[in-house]
């Protein structure tokens, strides 16, 4: 019999991601974290935007943050769409929760 250490992503009760390592779960913690910042922040701007596209454009910038920094510094943006190639689900079945939120 195996034994499998899963590190579980979990927000308000409910359960976002799971790991199969601890730096990995951590990283997407910070994200989460770093996404809920921004949502406060976005919800100050004085353009009309729903709960949700808050929410979604909070998401985002956090997963691109360093792709965003660096424009924000003066660097001119990707020319093609930016892939995360950091954050890689441990399973299928992260797949699909990734998909959910």
């Amino acid at each position: 019999m195996a034994v499998i250490v899963k590190y579980v992503v979990e927000r308000n009760g409910v359960e976002r991601m799971t790991f199969t390592s601890k730096k990995e779960a951590d990283a997407y913690d910070k994200m989460l974290d770093m996404a809920e910042s921004l949502e406060q922040m976005l919800t100050k701007v004085d353009v009309p935007l729903s709960e949700q596209q808050v929410e979604s454009l909070a998401l985002e910038i956090a997963k691109q943050k360093d792709e965003f920094l660096a424009v924000l510094k003066g660097a001119k943006p990707p020319t093609k769409q930016v892939s995360s190639k950091k954050e890689k689900p441990a399973t299928q079945e992260n797949v699909a929760k990734l998909k959910e939120a």
